[in-house]
């Protein structure tokens, strides 16, 4: 990828400053409100996202927030539902499948069916579909909104790959960014995701002096902590720990936007062989895709077999009714949790909890707080 790109140069980054300049006019834009305006709610608003292209740990930290409030709070979530099938505002139950709202969406559904979960391309009416929906909701998520600015979030949660730091990238179609690095200036906490755990403290040091982060910006180092396997189909089959794979051959699945963490994660344990068929990102999965994966896994001449995929891809997997049995019973996915570093735990769980609490539409005890822009 990166060879192609520098080949196309040329072309990609004169591209590329035209791409910035409209964002950059789109911005200021917003900030001045003119021609585009940001609507602004009394309930708080939590907006999750990035500004690179590929996968950051949006949904994971999602769910560490709903863990986190579920319990003093009543929580919604609101996303676009990527490459869902339907229209406008649908909201989800444990039934919904991922055409109706997208498979993250879906994977948070069946992981918190008490939470409120809502999908549409229109944040704004979105966010009012759920208020119609429960006027008592005390915080609205918004996964995936850093570059949605027709809703004010007066909390706003920018995640950075360790890998892709956003400091050496460069704009569409050129390098990742959907936006300019210094746009960064708009998020109140900003979250290094994916870090190595023995990530030392003088390596944290050097990336915070590199980030620029501004004072009013909370810093926080995060990883994931992979669970145990999990059947894709058979929900009564028991969960099985990694460390039962020990001289296993596994065929790894992924459709997701980087499965490097995933693939270093088995390569680094006792496990024989890792075998990789790559999809691209939100990949939807059809009958000649099952078949591809069947034909290699059977090519793995061993009784100690398994396939292993993501839970994103276990939510658009779920719809195949007529894969064999034995495919089935060795088919598993590996969940992911959130784990921030170096004891940040207590300080960013009490940062989030305060804000909500102080923050939330009927309390008559704390003032409204407004976000701090630079």
């Amino acid at each position: 990828m990166e060879t192609l790109r520098k080949i196309l140069s040329p072309i990609l980054f004169p591209i590329s400053l035209i791409y910035g300049l409209i964002i950059y006019i789109r911005n200021r834009l917003y900030d001045n409100q003119i021609i585009f305006k940001t609507s602004e709610f009394k309930i708080p608003i939590i907006a999750i996202g990035n500004i690179t292209v590929g996968g950051t740990g949006k949904t994971p930290h999602t769910e560490y927030l709903i863990d986190l409030l579920k319990e003093h709070f009543n929580v919604a979530t609101l996303s676009r539902g990527y490459k869902r099938k339907s229209k406008g505002f649908v909201l989800a139950t444990t039934n919904s499948t991922t055409f109706e709202i997208g498979d993250e969406p879906r994977q948070i559904k069946q992981k918190f069916p008490e939470t409120m979960v809502a999908v549409d391309n229109n944040r704004v009416n979105g966010i009012n579909e759920l208020l119609t929906e429960n006027p008592d909701l005390d915080v609205i998520l918004l996964d995936d909104a850093f570059q949605h600015r027709q809703v004010k979030a007066n909390l706003s949660i920018l995640l950075i790959d360790y890998s892709k730091p956003i400091s050496r990238d460069y704009l569409l179609p050129f390098g990742n960014l959907r936006e300019q690095a210094s746009e960064m200036r708009r998020a109140n906490i900003v979250i290094i995701t994916k870090t190595p755990i023995s990530l030392q403290p003088i390596d944290r040091r050097i990336i915070s002096t590199e980030l620029k982060a501004y004072p009013y910006q909370d810093v926080y180092f995060s990883t994931f902590n992979y669970g145990n396997l999990t059947s894709v189909f058979k929900k009564e089959q028991k969960a099985i720990s990694i460390q039962e794979l020990k001289g296993f051959q596994v065929l790894l699945v992924t459709g997701i936007a980087n499965p490097k963490p995933l693939f270093d994660y088995l390569i680094s344990q006792d496990i024989e062989q890792v075998k990789t068929i790559e999809f691209p990102d939100h990949h939807q999965y059809n009958q000649t895709d099952i078949e591809i994966i069947e034909n290699k896994f059977n090519e793995l001449y061993t009784p100690k077999k398994i396939i292993i995929t993501t839970e994103k891809d276990a939510m658009r997997l779920q719809i195949f009714s007529n894969i064999v049995d034995y495919l089935k019973e060795n088919w598993f996915y590996l969940p992911i949790n959130v784990v921030f570093q170096n004891e940040q735990t207590d300080r960013f769980n009490k940062q989030i909890i305060e804000y909500v609490r102080k923050n939330k539409s009927h309390s008559f005890l704390y003032p409204k707080q407004s976000k701090i822009y630079s």
